[in-house]
């Protein structure tokens, strides 16, 4: 080979790996810009466990190509999560507490998404005679009268702030012996009061989904006191410059624009709704 095809052969193959090099590179460009275009949801365990997200995330991609990456916690835990910024946006049900999170500055918008409700579930032979109530203060009451176990979440999720809320307002010291706090989600809260023919209060989805309800059954439920707000929180761009607040910012307004509402609307499960829009945005 004489020394022109040489120095043609070298130039080749010093052009091979350069090529390859600047493909990888590309190529990992490419996978850390697509790895940023996801947001950290903190939400809660009832939207989790329902299957809301999984039916109403994917129409969000498809439509801006953003995914949402949820934390499924207690609402209490999601506001922890917001306060120290570890999630971009919140998906969350406790007023009182959203309203704290503005007030402190950690969060800076707060938009109402969709709604459902609380139900009171208990043994089908409903001892405390709870369907028989006038409202739903006085089926706690008449819970707390009779003495029958109640599973609590014990949790500081929504549904345990909520149930906090009408003992109070109902003017009754939960006791030690019938009261159980468990510290669980609401699943297992709903497997412990299975178990020991127990009263729990329970947002309507997760009821709809739950599988092993053995003697449970809804025995009070309508009450104005048990409407169950849901609502997104954007969190404060000086608080947490570090998040990613325009992704965030897409999923928060799709959440109540038409196609996002009509998404949370369509979602059923044996042809009924878990959650249904707010009213306000229709």
């Amino acid at each position: 080979m004489d020394n022109e095809g040489m120095m043609s052969m070298t130039r080749h193959d010093r052009l091979i790996p350069l090529a390859l090099a600047l493909g990888l590179t590309y190529s990992l460009g490419a996978l850390h810009a697509d790895e940023k275009r996801h947001i950290t949801l903190g939400s809660t365990t009832s939207t989790e466990q329902s299957g809301l997200f999984a039916a109403i995330v994917p129409q969000f991609r498809e439509a801006t190509g953003i995914d949402v990456r949820v934390v499924a916690v207690g609402t209490g835990q999601a506001f922890e999560i917001g306060r120290r910024g570890d999630a971009d946006a919140l998906l969350v049900h406790d007023a009182e507490g959203e309203a704290q999170l503005i007030a402190d500055g950690y969060a800076s918008e707060r938009l109402d998404v969709m709604v459902n409700d609380f139900v009171i579930i208990g043994p089908s032979d409903d001892p405390a005679d709870i369907a028989e109530a006038d409202d739903a203060l006085d089926a706690f009451s008449r819970i707390a009268a009779y003495g029958s176990p109640f599973a609590s979440r014990g949790d500081d999720s929504g549904t345990h702030r909520a149930e906090q809320r009408l003992w109070h307002a109902a003017g009754i010291e939960a006791a030690d012996g019938w009261y159980r706090e468990l510290g669980s989600g609401m699943g297992a809260t709903l497997n412990t009061a299975a178990a020991m023919d127990a009263y729990l209060l329970s947002d309507r989805a997760s009821w709809l989904t739950f599988d092993n309800r053995q003697g449970l059954a809804i025995l009070f439920e309508g009450d104005d006191a048990l409407v169950n707000p849901y609502a997104s929180l954007l969190l404060d761009r000086e608080r947490h410059p570090h998040l990613k607040h325009g992704l965030a910012e897409q999923w928060h307004r799709w959440l109540v624009s038409e196609q996002g509402q009509a998404a949370i609307a369509d979602y059923a499960i044996d042809g009924e709704p878990l959650f249904f829009p707010n009213a306000e945005t229709q």
